[in-house]
């Protein structure tokens, strides 16, 4: 019994038993912690990508993303920048290494034209290798015209 009265009470003896109470206490809490601080991680910005057939290539450990928006604007990572300010901010995020690549992600409403201008400045800037990203499709695109999907494809030029 875990809480009996004894009959000859020695202060002298050592109680043998463990209280596994706290422990379980701290470690529900601990559990009640990360599932609420797990979902405030993964925030993203939100954009409705294009398909594309292309074969996914695998991401590296901290990508950096270059997103144009449906309504035009940028974003690079999850923090909102502007057109003049692009080049400037990647060089801030890549610590001036011309080399890093660059993921590029828009909108499938965006214009062509203005996914180029960001390309262009990106290359005015000295980064060359850019990477477009789109939703890999599952089907055959010349019968369907369109091809559905809702993985991630990084496509390579």
């Amino acid at each position: 019994m875990a809480g009996g009265i004894r009959e000859h009470a020695d202060d002298d003896d050592e109680l043998s038993e463990i209280n596994i109470t706290p422990f379980i206490d701290v470690m529900l809490v601990l559990l009640i912690i990360f599932m609420v601080a797990a979902p405030l991680s993964t925030v993203d910005v939100p954009v409705d990508l294009p398909v594309s057939a292309a074969k996914p290539e695998k991401r590296p450990d901290k990508p950096l993303f270059v997103t144009i928006k449906a309504d035009r604007t940028l974003a690079l990572g999850e923090r909102d920048v502007t057109r003049d300010g692009l080049v400037a901010a990647v060089d801030v995020a890549t610590v001036m290494k011309r080399g890093t690549r660059i993921f590029l992600r828009a909108d499938k409403t965006v214009p062509y034209g203005d996914l180029m201008e960001v390309l262009n400045r990106l290359r005015v800037g000295g980064y060359l290798q850019v990477a477009l990203v789109g939703l890999e499709g599952t089907g055959d695109i010349e019968s369907k015209g369109a091809v559905g999907g809702d993985s991630g494809a990084v496509v390579t030029p």
